[in-house]
């Protein structure tokens, strides 16, 4: 639905501890406009130029908390993701990013808020793999963004 707006264009940016660039992040907004409870968040299918990072390399910051793993914010049930609140995605990469332009391919992979279908139960279990489709909420297809990494 709102697809081709889920990055903010001038957000994306390395990450730092203890003086090492551990990775990189950029802010995020939710593509369905009734927002969502994390715990239904499943997290995105991710690939910068060519290399895709799965979910296990990304957290997520959101609501004034730290970055969490989409594992922990599974047990999120009662915290919302407002449709017009900014998030962060992180995603661990030695090195992180060079200055330059990027090729961003995204998809939020959003469980089912509402109504009972028969995947539910299984999908909590083993949720499904974020850019395969099933479980991709409002973002029907991987959108792609180019981001500049001035830094």
């Amino acid at each position: 639905m709102f697809d081709q707006f889920m990055i903010r264009s001038d957000s994306l940016e390395n990450v730092y501890q203890n003086g090492e660039i551990t990775g990189f992040k950029f802010a995020v907004r939710i593509a369905d406009y009734r927002g969502c409870f994390l715990s239904l968040h499943n997290g995105y299918y991710l690939e910068v130029d060519e290399m895709v990072y799965p979910r296990e390399l990304q957290k997520f910051e959101i609501n004034g908390k730290p970055p969490r793993t989409f594992e922990e914010i599974k047990t999120a049930v009662w915290e919302h993701w407002d449709y017009d609140d900014e998030a962060y995605v992180y995603v661990e990469k030695e090195g992180g990013l060079a200055p330059g332009v990027h090729k961003v391919g995204l998809q939020q992979s959003i469980l089912a808020q509402y109504g009972y279908m028969d995947w539910d139960e299984e999908w909590v279990k083993h949720p499904p793999e974020p850019g395969k489709g099933m479980g991709a909420g409002k973002t029907f297809a991987i959108c792609y963004y180019d981001l500049e990494l001035k830094k």
